[in-house]
């Protein structure tokens, strides 16, 4: 791939990083749905259907010729100006999710530029009325009124930057009631969870399918000394604690298909005035997403909509 590309409708010619990920054949079409969130424009690289007893070999790339028809992968270019490592954290978080075992890489960024390159275009961010976050690495002198969260991502999703994350936090702002009980599905680096914390909430568990992602967040949760926050692993709420009468505020910053998959089981973790906020919910599957609630029982409050992207305020309907 040369380093100048022209990407889709874009006109004018500029540099752009390529995140490709691998996954098992089997597993393209579900890859393809999580690169899609981050760009339309993708390249498909998929060798297994190349019947050699028809071609020519010598019109065949060598590479092509030699490659692992086992696998697939999908790359999604963006300018050099925007934030990889954010989307790369998006991907692999959506992966664990799905439980795709994804190999990711940044064509043209060597190791070390991608451990470390990022931190870069990461600076305070003020979202709502009240949430700061701000890198661990940066200083910051708070104003008054300011809820400061405390950010190392590491390896997992979750720095506030992306829309479906400002989303949520908005919506928390409105939400987190002061002691109310708070369960985080795919908690990511943990953010979430510490910003109901430090809006007052009592009590709250985070969760994440990747192991990673816990460690990370318990040690955001440690920094912010959030010490009524409990991290754990559990694949969506098959490990999660049943607290007596319910949790009074989900969150769930997930994609549609996955909170499609557990809108059914929610409800039993839920009272009658629970308030459940689903996002990362591209806003063409919003629909999708809506239905499931409805026909599962749920009546939706409130939509809000940020470049695409979808989030929703439920409850059980009454």
């Amino acid at each position: 791939m040369d380093k100048d590309y022209v990407c889709g409708e874009h006109s004018d010619i500029k540099e752009w990083h390529q995140i490709k990920a691998t996954v098992k054949l089997p597993e393209l079409d579900d890859l393809t749905a999580i690169m899609s969130m981050l760009s339309n424009n993708l390249m498909i690289e998929d060798y297994s259907d190349i019947d050699l007893k028809t071609c020519y070999g010598d019109l065949i790339d060598e590479s092509i010729l030699n490659a692992d028809k086992t696998v697939a992968s999908v790359s999604v270019f963006l300018p050099c100006e925007k934030n990889y490592n954010e989307a790369v954290d998006f991907i692999r978080g959506r992966c664990a999710e799905e439980g795709l075992s994804a190999r990711i890489e940044v064509v043209g960024v060597n190791e070390e530029d991608w451990a470390n390159s990022w931190k870069e275009y990461y600076k305070p961010l003020h979202i709502g009325n009240k949430i700061v976050i701000v890198p661990a690495w940066e200083r910051y002198e708070k104003q008054e009124g300011e809820v400061i969260v405390t950010m190392d991502p590491g390896m997992a999703f979750g720095t506030g930057t992306h829309e479906t994350t400002r989303l949520v936090i908005d919506l928390l702002e409105r939400y987190t009631q002061k002691g109310a009980s708070v369960l985080d599905v795919g908690t990511g680096s943990g953010i979430l969870a510490i910003c109901a914390s430090k809006l007052g909430a009592g009590r709250c568990y985070a969760y994440d399918i990747d192991p990673v992602a816990v460690r990370v967040a318990k040690d955001n949760v440690e920094s912010n000394a959030c010490d009524n926050i409990v991290c754990e692993q559990s694949d969506l709420l098959k490990s999660v604690e049943m607290l007596e009468g319910g949790y009074d505020l989900i969150t769930a910053n997930i994609v549609a298909d996955i909170i499609i998959r557990m809108t059914p089981d929610v409800g039993r973790f839920m009272h009658e005035n629970t308030v459940l906020l689903a996002s990362g919910i591209i806003s063409e599957r919003a629909h999708d997403v809506i239905g499931c609630f409805e026909a599962n029982g749920f009546a939706i409050v409130e939509r809000m909509e940020d470049n695409g992207w979808c989030a929703l305020a439920v409850k059980k309907a009454r």
